[in-house]
């Protein structure tokens, strides 16, 4: 299983404070995930108010 952050990410923040491994970083347009240092968890979907993060 894998995470995207999707178009409708509205650069709030709550997924890069929540994600144990500072496996998501900002960048221009929305925050993007780092697939090296994610742990697939899933703490960032549960916290995204917008639904931005989608399971692949």
């Amino acid at each position: 299983m894998a995470f995207v952050i999707t178009d409708r990410c509205v650069k709030c923040g709550a997924c890069e404070s929540e994600c144990p491994n500072k496996a998501i970083v900002e960048e221009e347009k929305k925050f993007c995930i780092n697939y090296r240092k994610c742990l697939q968890c899933g703490n960032c979907i549960d916290v995204c108010p917008n639904k931005a993060i989608d399971e692949i």
